[in-house]
């Protein structure tokens, strides 16, 4: 099994092997991309290894996809833990491709192989992302209004508020048209699953109903996690997941512990139990992914009962 490691860049590719030291660099283009897979063919890699990149790495994982060789894309954090307990302490991008190299070597048994998206979720998700810069935007211009005191500014300000009010309108006709077809019962199923939250789910967490329920927990970010030590019980608390998806299930609970009967009650439960109100939406936030997931994954089997 030969192991091997791509640090990505903006403008760079740097190859590594876990068997050499050397390591070879690519421009991220696609000249440089198809010198890089040349190389790779040549090696027959067993597993290859890159980080999440926010975007730099789609060409190349598009690319790496066709030939069917085994890929993971990781969080860098998780990169930069391997390298602090192998004794790395330096970063640059050569030591970055090898630390990636000697990763997949070591770990590949317990890598997730990257499965893409299917295209009409890679679609959305770009419309998704789009509105979050958009309502965001529009924020911040409302806040900005508040202190402008000239007219003529005022009126510019409150020009450029209405072009983003209606950018957004137009996204949101966009995005109910990309979900309308993939709406199957599950997604009504739970109170709190508006528009926006079916859209931010079926985008930014694809693997929905694909999972158990250890499995999605933790990859929301929603899984208490022990922290014990011989005789100490510690704490648990959650870390790490998607985050983008945790806050869009934050404000979906919130509806949902409100007018769903099932997680009302699931949460009204563990008030009465002394719970913080952070604890027991979190549970909740759990308890919601979890029940959807499990929807979406029977829903072959049989219909879906509205709660």
């Amino acid at each position: 099994m030969l192991g091997v490691g791509i640090d990505v860049g903006k403008f760079f590719l740097d190859l590594a092997r876990h068997d050499q030291a050397k390591v070879t660099r690519f421009t991220n283009d696609a000249d440089g991309i198809a010198q890089l897979i040349q190389s790779l063919t040549a090696w027959d890699p067993g597993w290859v290894l890159l980080e999440a990149t926010g975007g730099y790495e789609a060409p190349l994982l598009h690319a790496l996809l066709q030939t069917g060789w085994p890929i993971t894309r990781i969080n860098p954090r998780q990169a930069r833990n391997f390298a602090r307990a192998s004794g790395q302490l330096a970063k640059t991008d050569v030591i970055d491709a090898r630390g990636l190299a000697d990763m997949a070597q070591c770990m590949y048994p317990r890598l997730a192989r990257f499965v893409p998206p299917d295209a009409w979720q890679s679609t959305l998700a770009a419309f998704v992302t789009r509105r979050t810069q958009v309502v965001t935007a529009i924020k911040q211009q409302s806040q900005q209004i508040a202190h402008i005191a000239l007219p003529e500014l005022m009126a510019m300000a409150q020009a450029s508020l209405q072009a983003l009010r209606a950018e957004r309108d137009r996204l949101d006709q966009r995005i109910a048209q990309l979900c309308a077809p993939h709406i199957t019962p599950a997604w009504r199923s739970i109170k709190g699953l508006g528009p926006v939250v079916q859209a931010s789910l079926m985008s930014l967490l694809p693997e929905l109903g694909r999972l158990t329920r250890q499995q999605v927990a933790k990859l929301v970010g929603v899984a208490p996690l022990n922290r014990d030590s011989g005789t100490l019980k510690g704490k648990r608390s959650i870390f790490g997941g998607r985050a983008a998806v945790r806050r869009v299930l934050y404000m979906a609970t919130l509806v949902a512990v409100r007018w769903d009967h099932s997680l009302k009650a699931f949460y009204q439960g563990l008030k009465a139990r002394g719970k913080p109100f952070k604890v027991a939406l979190v549970a909740a936030m759990r308890k919601f992914v979890v029940t959807l997931n499990a929807r979406l994954r029977d829903e072959q089997a049989g219909p879906v009962v509205n709660v």
